[in-house]
């Protein structure tokens, strides 16, 4: 197998986990798809500032259509909140396109140290926190949902992420969401965040020199192709998602929250 086959199969391989993963937690996947496709462009030759940036873009952009499938099978599962889901997702989406517009400004170094000191601090939170197991306590405040989704979406542009994972432990621990609402609503909400940050680093990478080829900005659509490959994997992983006691569902998050934190801190 050549280079290219071999990096290809890579990134298929890739896109099938985080298909798994997005629609089994509710999280976007980027921490798996960030490091595999810097890796890669980085392997082939290209600068690591345009590495990252691209990876970031692009991971944003397989996010769409994994959101997209996660969302539906935990809408027919009847763990998606709505309202929250398009409140958090608009005003994320916003935030989203700001933090992606000032990541193109930023070293990657200082992006992915500031992402995993803020996940792993999370995991903890997480990890010691009581399990919401019914809705009752669910919050349904408008002016909540923005005060929380304006600066998790800024975070989720400035790192290339949905905002998934960081969104599922928010709303478990300060929105009164049980897990399986929380995992279903993060899906859904993750489709907006996802088109916001893409599209904030199509336009900033317009006009950068040195670009891998297949790119318009920031945004690679041959290794979007290739993950996306992945994407029916969401609605397997909403099922198995569905028929998990909250308590495992909840270990499972905590298990991925760290792994994301100490990855990111160790990419670059």
């Amino acid at each position: 197998m050549d280079s290219f086959g071999f990096y290809s199969a890579i990134l298929c391989v890739t896109g099938v986990t985080v298909g798994f993963l997005s629609g089994l937690l509710g999280v976007g996947g980027a921490f798996l798809m960030v490091p595999v496709q810097f890796w890669v462009l980085t392997s082939m030759g290209f600068a690591p500032e345009v590495a990252i940036r691209t990876s970031f873009g692009t991971g944003l952009l397989v996010l769409v259509p994994t959101a997209l499938s996660g969302a539906y099978a935990h809408h027919r599962l009847g763990e998606v909140v709505w309202k929250a889901a398009v409140i958090l997702g608009i005003i994320g989406g916003a935030g989203a396109f700001i933090g992606a517009f000032t990541a193109s400004q930023l070293s990657a170094k200082h992006l992915t140290v500031c992402f995993g000191i803020v996940v792993i601090l999370l995991g903890i939170r997480m990890s010691t926190a009581e399990l919401v197991e019914t809705g009752k306590q669910r919050v349904e405040s408008v002016g909540l949902y923005v005060l929380w989704g304006l600066p998790f979406g800024f975070l989720a542009g400035l790192i290339g992420v949905g905002g998934g994972g960081i969104m599922t432990v928010v709303m478990v621990l300060f929105l009164g969401f049980t897990v399986h609402e929380a995992v279903g609503t993060s899906s859904a909400m993750m489709i907006f965040t996802a088109i916001g940050g893409a599209l904030s680093y199509l336009i900033n990478g317009l006009g950068v020199v040195d670009l891998p080829p297949y790119s318009t900005g920031y945004l690679n659509w041959l290794q979007c192709l290739l993950l996306a490959s992945g994407v029916p994997m969401a609605v397997v992983g909403a099922r198995v998602a569905h028929a998990l006691p909250a308590r495992k569902l909840r270990f499972l998050l905590i298990l991925v929250m760290f792994y994301v934190g100490i990855k990111m801190l160790l990419i670059l």
